[in-house]
């Protein structure tokens, strides 16, 4: 990242370690950080509070959790949340089905998995994202709760008995009691699929709302940080990338659409336009033709496509 977009965390600097963790982010998220998100990310590290994040899909909520893991060389933790999702998941699974499967094996002589003993209760049990990030002893980790809407109305409370003071857990199971050394750096998302969330969870956290790059210099940052995936190590073409943009904002911008397209479907437009043909689209093309190509990479909504293929469907 460029040091204008980088997420700086002078201010804190016991939170790298000394060597990037093992679990850390390998390649480097091609972000572009407005300086709203950043400061956002910042309190919340100085608050160790988690930082709740809202926005059109595609507008790069999700990404941000590697942004920073990448960025300070910490591990990065993902735990999708499904409607069937509950807190204990995050924390930890315990295989109790396992254990006596090998200890019936123990009884017959056979060979047992050398990594289980079935007298020791802890071999059974797996950590979640929360769990491992609790678990750590040589610094924080970052852990990305992605949608957590799509749970039930009880899951984001069930989380704040862990995500506070004493920052602990028990697993019955083992008798073990797991408390944070470092307290995790906490991302969570959210579409608002089923409505606001509880509000002594919303109390809990600090909020954001990511905002489209709606803006022509803001989109060619973007589209500068993943040129090597838009043209796959070719130099993209100017014209064709000024007038995308164009096209693009004003489709965005005029209103009438049920679902806009986020940044996700603009790279892969745009991508399109240079690659999916033996050549690049016809950048005067793209500017001066009333219908937009490639339409099934930015509408998703049969009133959106409808509206903006209609000279074709009637051809």
């Amino acid at each position: 990242m460029e040091k204008t977009n980088r997420l700086t965390f002078t201010n804190n600097p016991e939170l790298r370690p000394q060597n990037p963790h093992e679990d850390s982010p390998k390649n480097r998220e091609p972000y572009v950080v407005s300086e709203p998100l950043k400061k956002a990310v910042n309190l919340a590290l100085y608050l160790k509070r988690p930082l709740l994040l809202e926005g059109d899909a595609g507008c790069g909520k999700t990404r941000l959790a590697s942004a920073v893991a990448y960025e300070l060389e910490l591990p990065l933790y993902r735990w999708d949340i499904r409607s069937t999702t509950k807190a204990q998941d995050g924390l930890y699974e315990y295989d109790a089905i396992l254990r006596l499967h090998d200890v019936q094996t123990e009884k017959f002589n056979e060979l047992i998995n050398d990594k289980r003993n079935p007298a020791n209760a802890k071999d059974y049990r797996t950590f979640g994202a929360l769990g491992k990030a609790f678990d750590l002893k040589e610094c924080p980790a970052v852990v990305l709760i992605d949608e957590i809407d799509k749970a039930d109305l009880d899951f984001p409370n069930d989380l704040l008995t862990v995500l506070d003071e004493p920052w602990q857990f028990k697993i019955k199971e083992t008798g073990e009691t797991i408390t944070a050394t470092h307290k995790p750096i906490v991302i969570i998302t959210s579409n608002k699929e089923k409505g606001n969330l509880p509000a002594p969870f919303l109390r809990r956290c600090l909020y954001h709302y990511v905002e489209f790059p709606n803006d022509s210099k803001l989109l060619q940052q973007i589209v500068e940080k993943h040129s090597d995936q838009i043209v796959e190590g070719k130099s993209t073409a100017k014209n064709l990338v000024d007038n995308a943009i164009e096209r693009f904002l004003q489709v965005w911008n005029e209103g009438g659409l049920f679902k806009k397209p986020g940044t996700s479907e603009f790279l892969d437009w745009l991508k399109a336009l240079h690659t999916f043909e033996s050549e690049p689209y016809n950048a005067t093309k793209l500017k001066d033709d009333d219908l937009l190509p490639y339409p099934e990479l930015l509408f998703k909504l049969q009133q959106d496509w409808k509206k903006y293929t209609k000279k074709t469907q009637v051809s």
